[in-house]
Parts: structure tokens; C-alpha cells; sequence
């Protein structure tokens, strides 16, 4: 069972850097699906990353091993890399049919999803504050789609689909998560992450279609590369943080990556109205919003405010 090494500033950081970069992610994938397909852009971001991580890794001489892997080893990195490629190409295809913003808010239920199962897998306590988490962020999300939730609950329109599609990518995401975390037992976060790329690039490969990335303008292509970039380095940082750092605070932090990209929906379509749009919901969905955030927070970090109540308690009463 992986130990997380106590460094928790240096996973704290690496956990923002993360959020950072995945808030403005489905950004930048917005402009480059209009001339790509999901599952080629995927392919294009799995194999560059995974690519310059074999690059560094050779010249470092630091490539991973098999032969410590064992039979449990090889499942696991099946199960981490159809995880992870199913994550993004259900996402990119939910991303086509949704904004950003609604998009990123509906991906928080990933990391919601890795606490529950971490409760189970890891052991961790599921306390009285998760609960109450957990019925914020129903609550903040009924508000969010406060505008179509009749549409989401009674028709399957695009706009269904898109949320069902973002969803079922978040679930599958779960098993990357719990699969990675495990094989940081015998391999460090960059070896984990450069097999599981080129593995899933390969899965992805008769599928794919290379030849649509001459039909990008100089703009589109340039935002490819930096979503390969944004791969390497987002998920680098968040194997990093699991490394170092409980997975239960690494997904409380990961709460604010929703906020992240809507704010940078505003500037982007403030200072480029003609290739990002803001979104389209009202007051009430932004609150809505925020409550998602602040449930997804409470639930990662129940346990821990938990024992610091008790702890408080505790002193309290030697005390009187």
C-alpha cells in the first residue's frame, strides 16, 4: 500500500499547480475540436507527453523496469491506462457538446468519486463532515443547472449527453487515480505516467486520425502543443502530489479547479470575444457553482476537521 511521503507544502503546491492547469485545459481543447476528432486529440496529447517523457527518462537512464512490476504490477497499469484514456476521450467528447465552465464543474465528481473509493481501498475514515460535503455538492449541483435541469432529468439533448458523457469520464478517471497511486509503490510518478501515456497511445492508435492536425491554423496548432504540454506537466504535478501528499487533501484541492476555469472563461472571452464565448447561465448557477466547490472541499477534508474538533474537545475538557 503506497505511503505518502509527508511533504505536504510541496504536494500542496503541486496539487494548485494541477488545478491551475486543468481549469484552463478545456480552453484551449475548445478551439482545437473544432477541426479535430476527440479520440485523435487525445492521441496527439498521450504520445507527445509520453514521448518527452521517455526522451528524459533515457537520457537520465532512469527508464522503468518490468521485472519489478510482478503479475499485480501489470494489471494495475492496464487498469490506470484504459482509465485514463477512456477519461479523456469521454471528456473530450462531453467538451464538444458543453462549455468550459459546465464541462470542468461536472469533472469534480472525479475527484469525489476517488475519496469515496479511497475510503474503502485506503482505509480512510468516512466522517460526519464528508456527509455534510457530500449534500452541498448535490445541493450546489441542482442549483447549477438550475436553468436545464428539467431538460437533463426529461430529454436526452445534446446538452444530456454531454453532462452523461463528462460524468462517465470522471467515473473511469477513478480507476486511473487508484490505479497510479499504487504503482508509485515500484515506480517513481515520472515512470508511472510515461508508461501509462505511450500505453494508451498505443490502444488509441487504430482508431486516430494524425492527418487532421495539417487542417489546424498556426493558432489551433500552437494550442495542441501547449494541451500536450498541459498533459505532461498537470498530470506530472498531480502524481507528484499523490507522492507526497494524502489523496484526500490532494482532491480537496483539486475542488477549486472548477472556479479556475471560469474565471479564465471571463478574461479569455473579455480579451478574445471571437474565439471564446462566456458562459451562458445566471446568478443562481454561479452560486451553484460555488457550492459544488465547497462540498467537494468538506468531503475531501472531512476526516481532517473532524480530528481537529475531536482534538479540540479532547483539550477542552483537560482543561476544565
Amino acid at each position: 500500500m503506497h505511503v505518502s511521503s509527508g511533504r505536504w507544502v510541496y504536494g500542496l503546491l503541486l496539487a494548485l499547480l494541477t488545478a491551475l492547469l486543468w481549469g484552463i485545459l478545456p480552453i484551449k481543447l475548445k478551439q482545437v475540436l473544432v477541426v479535430m476528432d476527440p479520440l485523435t486529440v487525445t492521441w496527439y496529447r498521450l504520445l507527445v507527453a509520453g514521448g518527452l517523457l521517455f526522451i528524459y527518462l533515457a537520457l537520465a537512464r532512469r527508464l522503468p523496469s518490468r521485472k519489478v512490476l510482478g503479475k499485480r504490477g501489470k494489471w494495475l497499469v492496464l487498469l490506470a491506462s484504459l482509465g485514463l484514456a477512456g477519461n479523456y476521450v469521454l471528456y473530450l467528447m462531453g467538451l464538444n457538446l458543453l462549455s468550459p465552465g459546465t464541462a470542468q464543474l461536472v469533472v469534480q465528481t472525479g475527484p469525489v468519486m476517488l475519496l469515496v473509493a479511497s475510503v474503502f481501498i485506503f482505509r480512510e475514515r468516512f466522517t460526519l463532515g464528508q456527509g455534510v460535503g457530500l449534500l452541498v455538492l448535490l445541493v450546489g449541483f441542482g442549483l447549477f443547472f438550475n436553468q436545464r435541469l428539467v431538460e437533463l432529468l426529461t430529454s436526452l439533448t445534446d446538452y444530456t449527453a454531454g453532462v452523461l458523457l463528462v460524468l462517465a469520464g470522471s467515473t473511469v478517471w477513478t480507476f486511473y487515480a487508484l490505479g497510479q497511486k499504487q504503482l508509485l509503490t515500484v515506480w517513481s510518478s515520472l515512470q508511472v505516467m510515461m508508461v501509462i501515456y505511450l500505453f494508451c497511445a498505443l490502444v488509441l492508435t487504430p482508431w486516430v486520425h494524425p492527418l487532421e492536425a495539417l487542417h489546424l491554423t498556426s493558432l489551433q496548432g500552437f494550442l495542441l502543443f501547449a494541451c500536450c504540454l498541459n498533459t505532461l506537466i498537470g498530470y506530472g504535478a498531480f502524481a507528484e502530489a499523490l507522492a507526497h501528499w494524502e489523496a484526500s487533501r490532494v482532491s480537496a484541492t483539486l475542488a477549486i479547479t472548477p472556479l479556475v476555469t471560469f474565471v479564465a472563461v471571463a478574461l479569455a472571452a473579455w480579451l478574445w470575444p471571437d474565439y471564446v464565448h462566456a458562459e451562458q447561465i445566471n446568478g443562481l448557477a454561479y452560486f451553484g457553482a460555488l457550492l459544488v466547490v465547497l462540498g467537494s472541499a468538506l468531503t475531501a477534508l472531512g476526516p481532517s476537521l473532524m480530528a481537529g474538533l475531536k482534538v479540540r474537545r479532547e483539550r477542552l475538557a483537560t482543561r476544565v
